[in-house]
């Protein structure tokens, strides 16, 4: 019996190899024999009985070593197997394979999960492994990512050669001395990594599978069914050595861990909607210079919808504007900072992003009671004007160099007038928002060129790709709110990028919106850009009112002449390399998905959707309500007998 295991351990690798494929055909009727066996031994195998495993072919085998239980299925690339009664399978449980993790999920949404969040995992993924190799690399140990190609610095002369020659030497010598960590294996000089609301454990499954230099991943959920199954999820994957599972409320798992030698490296949060709740516990329980990860999923608060809610949870008011995803970014980063200021800490963002529905923010956190005296003037108000748009900041606090110290006073202000000095509208007030770079560039450019070294170790590289945007300009303007303001034509990106170059100001492209223009040119300097072309494109002046907006600007003269000449500087590499900044709807219904519930029955999800609309889609035709039961009849007071329009079949009839 060990002997035939043995065999047929070795052929499983094949089949899913091609070398059987090179098989000759006199070894078929072996393999043959080899599934006879692998039915006979199935129970031996650990398979219970009626486990299968759909595999993305559709051929039913034997699962042994992937810990299927009954009525579970194999998803495959985002694709959901059907459930083959042919196959022994029962609506239920899928396997869902992402990056290198096959997960159990429950057929009933009793766990959260949303495939479209992969460019999420995958982003998470890459970040993290660059923390690791930053943090690792001052311990002394190096980490092997698969697929990543070797960086070999190349010397372009002979006299390079000859100088550097000691320095390669001392290099080779310095990395003979470095421990090496591997993907899947524990390293005990490794971070330890918490995921707070892991769900089915996914994200932390892939962490384990994927991000070498790790010690320790707990995945935390306050959910029984969850936490059950995120075990489940690490026998599956064989992760015992390097995963633990909790079953606690994450706020208290975290206040738990502030004593400096219990803290977490790396805590990433992931919740449905607002994480607002966590962040004091997270801002607490991460080591010094430790990562946090944080995922916010309500847009519509933080975009401006409901400034009174985001000022509950995040201590800022969000304006409805065009701007709004990036000064949502800038809220959470206030927020952030503000938090970890009153444990003496503070924050320094490495990467910031606003995509699809949610946002998401890696940020460091440090200790030092000097610098958080620097908070304040971080922290900035946003005047935005309800007509043009145009917005001005103010900074919450001031601080001057006198010598070697820093002296810290309140700021002076306010930057605008009552009323805009363009259009004469009035101002809302919004924030306080970080208003310091919300990306480290030095580090960015270590996660781009690790991606772009291994394309095929993520599923999302190519979102993942290289984009300059000015890191000292906080918000930005949209191209087409500035000619509807004005009711004219509007111009090119490349023309008026180049007329922003030509005025000597600086300008790029933003990853929040398709159509940004993030520049240092004061918003005057932007309207006498549009007031020379609407001199070239004419509006029709009798149609506007004197009190809008469009006719007083365009009342007044411009004081910069604008040169729409194409400059090629204005094309940014992203456009010359068309590289796909904002990617179609991946698929039918995409966006959030809904909360996970308690789980319900098959039966009383099939009651729900007969049900669903009945009172909204009155019926006309009174011979159709022959399909619904009689409550009445139910409970035996019906009268009607059969002159009773619904029906009194018992087979409808409800225990």
């Amino acid at each position: 019996m060990q002997v035939r295991w043995v065999l047929c351990k070795a052929l499983t690798a094949l089949r899913s190899s091609h070398l059987l494929r090179r098989l000759a055909p006199r070894q078929t009727h072996f393999t043959r024999r080899f599934e006879t066996m692998e039915t006979e031994n199935a129970a031996g195998h650990g398979l219970r009985p009626g486990e299968t495993l759909e595999t993305e072919g559709g051929v039913s085998e034997n699962a042994a070593g992937h810990g299927l239980r009954p009525g579970e299925t194999l998803e495959t690339e985002g694709v959901v197997s059907e459930n083959a009664a042919g196959h022994g399978l029962r609506p239920g449980e899928t396997l869902v394979k992402e990056g290198r993790a096959s997960v159990l999920f429950p057929g009933a949404n009793e766990v959260f999960y949303n495939p479209v969040q992969e460019f999420n995992r995958d982003l998470t993924c890459a970040v993290l492994t660059e923390f690791v190799r930053e943090t690792l690399a001052q311990r002394g140990v190096r980490i092997l990512v698969p697929g990543e190609k070797d960086r070999v610095v190349v010397s372009l002369t002979e006299d390079e050669e000859k100088t550097t020659g000691r320095e390669v030497e001392r290099e080779e010598t310095e990395e003979a001395e470095f421990r090496t960590a591997v993907v899947g294996e524990r390293c005990e000089e490794g971070l330890c990594v918490l995921e707070g609301l892991a769900a089915s454990g996914l994200r932390s499954v892939r962490f384990a599978l994927e991000v070498p230099g790790l010690k320790r991943v707990t995945a935390n959920d306050f959910s029984a069914k969850a936490a059950e199954l995120i075990t489940r999820n690490i026998h599956h994957n064989n992760l015992t050595h390097l995963m633990e599972t909790q079953n606690r409320d994450a706020s208290m798992l975290m206040y738990e861990a502030r004593a400096k030698n219990a803290r977490y490296d790396v805590i990433d949060l992931d919740p449905y909607g607002s994480p607002a709740h966590f962040l004091d516990a997270a801002v607490q329980a991460v080591s010094d210079g430790g990562l946090l990860c944080i995922t916010c999923t309500d847009m519509a608060v933080m975009a401006g919808n409901s400034g009174e809610t985001c000022y509950s949870k995040y201590g800022s008011v969000s304006i409805k504007s065009k701007y709004c995803h990036e000064m949502a970014l800038r809220i959470i980063l206030h927020s952030l900072d503000q938090r970890a200021n009153v444990h003496q800490r503070y924050i320094q963002p490495l990467l910031s992003v606003s995509v699809d529905f949610y946002i998401r923010v890696f940020i460091r956190v440090r200790t030092g009671q000097a610098t958080v005296k620097n908070s304040a003037s971080k922290q900035a108000l946003v005047y935005n004007c309800v007509g043009c748009g145009a917005y001005h900041l103010q900074r919450m606090g001031k601080k001057t160099c006198q010598g070697k110290n820093m002296k810290y006073s309140a700021a002076t202000g306010p930057p605008v007038g009552e009323l805009c000095s363009h259009c004469g509208q009035r101002h809302q007030l919004g924030g306080p928002i970080w208003a310091e770079p919300i990306h480290d560039v030095a580090f960015v450019q270590k996660v781009l060129s690790a991606v772009s070294g291994n394309p095929s170790r993520f599923g999302t590289s190519k979102r993942i790709e290289e984009f300059s945007e000015l890191q000292d300009v906080p918000l930005y303007y949209v191209l087409d709110q500035l000619s509807s303001t004005l009711h004219c034509n509007t111009p090119s990106m490349l023309q008026f990028r180049s007329a922003v170059l030509n005025a000597g100001y600086r300008v790029s492209l933003s990853h929040a919106c398709k159509n940004a223009v993030k520049t240092d040119a004061p918003s005057a300097v932007l309207w006498d850009i549009m007031r020379c072309w609407e001199k070239k494109n004419p509006v029709r002046r009798e149609r506007l009112s004197e009190t809008s907006p469009a006719f007083r600007i365009l009342t007044t003269e411009p004081t910069v002449q604008a040169c729409f000449d194409v400059r090629d500087d204005a094309n940014p590499q992203s456009r010359k390399r068309h590289l796909t900044r904002f990617q179609e709807n991946p698929q039918a219904n995409w966006g959030p998905k809904a909360r996970a519930r308690g789980g319900i029955s098959c039966e009383l999800e099939d009651k729900r959707k007969k049900f669903q609309g009945k009172r909204k889609n009155q019926i006309t035709d009174f011979s159709q309500l022959k399909h619904f039961p009689c409550k009445k009849f139910r409970k035996g007071t019906c009268t009607y007998g059969d002159k009773c329009g619904y029906s009194h079949d018992a087979e409808q009839q409800e225990p």
